[in-house]
């Protein structure tokens, strides 16, 4: 046993745990030279450890006066290298040492770290040659720490059908892998539009469940990323009550992602009354619920956080200052907007980055100030990605500049080709006024490069499952039921005089036949769906679409708001919209 071996218990050792000093460092090696000490594997993993958090030169010149360090040894450093990014390529060299080694070889512990620092660029291309050295040293059954590094990594690459194979061949899955696939299948849905994905997190949840391992905080919070993600707030909530219920630690990762979670699924009042009650607040706890009223369209309650966060002492980040332009976008703060930009370099010493002038370009192109925007996207210090050209270009459908609208379109082409938003927003500019030759000629640009157009989809949550409808569906069980009540819907919005806007209908067709594509959007067949299943008008109706809404399915939900008396939540890609009483709470500026 450890306690039993003297060398465990030392006091040179108790005193290297206390040291911060690389003098004080220095000294205490000298004293474990001249005592012998530093002969022993387990003291001189306790003087690396230390050592590579103050100076890596000096730790590296301990380990290359070890005659022979044994694999624990190389571990230990190697492990400690991989916390610090800009250490990686020592790790790796360190590593070849290893394999050019002609007693010692990689064992279980070499590989996790070695898989943690391939996650990020530009180290991937080392992973799939750490796999086959995990096959040639370990075998296939390696053991679950290294299967788990494996998940990981595959899951950062965007490769989690990889991970989702590797996890299949693990018998008994311990926490750790269970928690390593449900964490890459949230990662991987949160950075893209597929909900799919989110859904394999709930079913993974379940299985996990069903096979008598214990949740705990690591795998609450990719359940609830996955939910916030789906706009699935009765699995949120049964999230929430689970970790109150099981003494799970209600810390700062569990409730920011349950202030998400919450703000995603349109309860801003219940993140924002978790937000107070949290006892562990950081700076990602205030980016969440600043980002919760940003895309609530609650720009002053927003910029109101964004100060108290700055006087409890929290330094902004990179996220912080995303989350706070985008509030003053949402809701047309231009001057306070801009003012919080031009702080990042002069108040905080932070360069901006792209994602930075795209909150720029999106606050001034919003406000209709295209021209302005042009020149901050042509004179940045970096090239502009496809998100900036984009921004400029839906500014420009929204106020109507075809010449910058073409000018955007012709550099999203060369960024992205493939992206079929980018010629559907400037094909409904043309089919605005009526240039159908021009909305044509972008069909057949689209048709040309095989660009399809991205099918509109929508989910709705009622009784805790969530229901999707796809523009024009007809594959849902009631959708003989909901196509009859999008009739009754029609009806009654000719009744109120609600008249189609047809303009950004695609196709030059028969205005009645255009009338019937807007029927059929996915939100519409959504609310459809809800008003035929859930008839109480207490309960709001959550919808979750994929695309922005359009101009005539925003005007037809404010009114089918009032007269079905039904608050109506929805969250397009953009932002949220409360419905009521025949009102939006975007104020029709979106």
């Amino acid at each position: 046993m450890k306690s039993e071996n003297p060398i465990f218990n030392h006091p040179t050792l108790q005193l290297l745990e206390k040291c911060e000093t690389l003098r004080t460092l220095k000294q205490l090696h000298a004293h474990m030279i001249t005592t012998g000490l530093a002969l022993h594997t387990y003291p001189l993993s306790k003087l690396l450890l230390l050592s590579s958090t103050l100076a890596i030169t000096y730790a590296l010149s301990i380990f290359n006066q070890i005659p022979n360090p044994t694999i624990f040894l190389f571990n230990t450093l190697i492990s400690s290298l991989t916390n610090h990014r800009h250490h990686t390529h020592i790790a790796f060299s360190l590593y070849n040492r290893v394999l050019s080694h002609k007693i010692i070889t990689p064992n279980s512990f070499t590989f996790p770290s070695l898989f943690k620092a391939c996650g990020s660029d530009p180290w991937f291309y080392h992973g799939r040659a750490l796999h086959t050295h995990v096959l040639k040293f370990l075998g296939p059954a390696c053991d679950h720490f290294v299967q788990a590094s494996l998940l990981n990594f595959y899951a950062k690459c965007g490769k989690v059908g990889v991970s989702r194979y590797l996890f299949n061949q693990i018998s008994q899955p311990d926490l750790a892998t269970w928690n390593s696939i449900l964490a890459a299948y949230a990662r991987s849905a949160s950075s893209g539009c597929d909900t799919s994905l989110s859904l394999e997190v709930l079913c993974f949840f379940n299985e996990m469940q069903s096979s008598s391992i214990r949740p705990n905080e690591v795998s609450i919070v990719a359940l609830v990323s996955a939910c916030a993600d789906l706009g699935a707030l009765s699995q949120g909530a049964w999230a929430h009550t689970y970790v109150l219920k099981n003494n799970l630690k209600l810390n700062r990762f569990v409730g920011t992602a349950l202030l998400d979670m919450y703000s995603k699924c349109g309860c801003l009042d219940l993140a924002y009354q978790l937000f107070d009650q949290l006892r562990e607040r950081d700076t990602s706890c205030y980016n969440a619920m600043i980002g919760g009223f940003a895309v609530h369209g609650y720009g002053h309650r927003a910029l109101s956080l964004y100060e108290r966060m700055r006087l409890e002492g929290l330094v902004p980040d990179d996220v912080t200052f995303v989350v706070a332009m985008c509030a003053c976008s949402h809701v047309g703060l231009v001057v306070e907007g801009c003012e919080i930009f031009e702080s990042m370099k002069e108040v905080y010493g932070i360069e901006p980055k792209l994602e930075h002038y795209g909150c720029l370009v999106d606050l001034l192109g919003r406000a209709g100030r295209l021209k302005e925007a042009e020149e901050r996207v042509r004179t940045m210090p970096m090239h502009p990605n496809a998100i900036l050209w984009r921004s400029l270009l839906g500014a420009a459908r929204v106020h109507g500049n075809l010449e910058i609208g073409e000018v955007a379109l012709k550099h999203l082409i060369q960024l992205e080709p493939e992206t079929s938003g980018n010629y559907v927003l400037l094909s409904n500019m043309y089919a605005s006024i009526d240039r159908w030759d021009d909305v044509n000629r972008i069909r057949k640009l689209m048709k040309d490069h095989g660009i399809n157009k991205m099918p509109g989809s929508s989910l709705v949550e009622i009784g805790g499952a969530m229901h999707e409808f796809l523009m024009g569906d007809k594959t849902h069980p009631y959708s003989k039921e909901v196509y009859l009540k999008l009739e009754e819907i029609n009806r009654r919005l000719s009744e109120y005089g609600h008249k189609p806007r047809t303009k950004e209908v695609l196709f030059d067709i028969e205005e009645e036949e255009k009338e019937d594509a807007l029927s059929y959007h996915s939100e519409r067949l959504a609310i459809a769906f809800a008003l035929l299943a859930s008839d109480s008008t207490s309960v709001p109706i959550r919808i979750i679409k994929n695309l922005r809404v359009c101009y005539d399915c925003h005007v037809s939900a404010k009114l089918i708001s009032l007269i079905y008396v039904r608050e109506i939540i929805v969250r397009d890609r953009n932002r949220f919209h409360h419905f009521k009483d025949g009102m939006c709470s975007c104020l029709d500026y979106w």
